[in-house]
């Protein structure tokens, strides 16, 4: 239990970063530069066998290398979704993704959803639906609904890519998998970070980049927290108590530090996605 209580803190702590950077004076990949080199840099710690980043199977890194894409998309996505909707919404929706994840689990790997599931879908249908007719004039104006979806999107491929990597990879390679992930993911910061100091002349703030360190350290270890809290729970405990304690965490944080109050509104969609997490989750073993 001690393993997914800290794998729900190193979860929340990541998005409440997030949100004390939300306005960035410097390079706004300044942050995810330093999140993700910090990953590299654990990953490489961790890994037993440092041999295994030249002679590793083609699947690793094909699926190391999609979910590096697919991590940068999805932090980047939250991190603008943070500035317009929210910490808490954000992270309701990221955990939302799972619902990408698991209907590309239908069709490439012939899953058959239980009833629970179903209704999990629809709950989380419904709760899309209720949050898209709420939101202010300036969220609305500010994209505030679409960037919620986008990070719906992004973090379910990143989730669905460690399905594949689970289906057809080696479990003798999991870290060198990270290792790829964190690696594509630094490279394409990077490359991202030099066409936006190009067109905007901004470079790197330490105390930005010193930020993307504290993200980097709970990004890492809260996979890996979530790994070992599997190795000794039932996985239908593990799921639903990470996601929803997760963003119940992340909502009293940004109510408590920052003021954010859901709307009469949002709250019906906020329990609803709740209820579709605990739901979608049930048939994982």
């Amino acid at each position: 239990m001690l393993y997914l209580v800290l794998a729900i803190l190193s979860s929340a702590a990541m998005a409440i970063v997030l949100k004390c950077f939300r306005e960035q004076k410097g390079n706004r990949y300044g942050i995810l530069l330093g999140n993700y080199l910090t990953c590299v840099v654990i990953s490489v710690i961790m890994l037993p066998d440092k041999g295994l980043i030249l002679s590793g199977n083609w699947i690793t890194l094909i699926c190391g290398i999609g979910g590096g894409i697919f991590f940068v998309l999805a932090l980047v996505c939250m991190q603008s979704s943070i500035r317009v909707n929210g910490a808490g919404l954000s992270s309701a929706f990221a955990r939302l993704g799972l619902i990408v994840a698991l209907g590309l689990s239908i069709l490439l790997f012939r899953e058959q959803p239980t009833a629970m599931q179903f209704v999990g879908i629809g709950l989380a249908m419904a709760a899309i639906v209720v949050l898209r007719s709420d939101g202010t004039k300036q969220q609305r104006r500010r994209g505030g609904f679409g960037l919620l979806l986008l990070t719906l999107c992004a973090s379910g491929c990143a989730d669905a890519m460690a399905k594949v990597f689970e289906s057809y990879g080696s479990k003798a390679q999991d870290s060198l998998y990270f290792f790829w992930l964190f690696i594509t993911a630094i490279l394409l910061c990077g490359a991202l970070a030099l066409v936006e100091k190009k067109k905007t002349g901004k470079g790197f703030r330490p105390g930005e980049f010193a930020a993307g360190v504290l993200v980097g350290i709970p990004n890492y270890f809260s996979s890996y927290l979530l790994l070992r809290s599997l190795q000794e729970l039932r996985a239908t405990v593990v799921y639903p108590t990470y996601s929803t304690a997760t963003i119940l965490l992340v909502m009293g944080l940004s109510a408590l530090f920052f003021r954010e109050r859901l709307t009469k509104r949002q709250w019906p969609g906020i329990l609803l996605i709740l209820a579709a997490i605990v739901l979608l989750n049930i048939r994982i073993s």
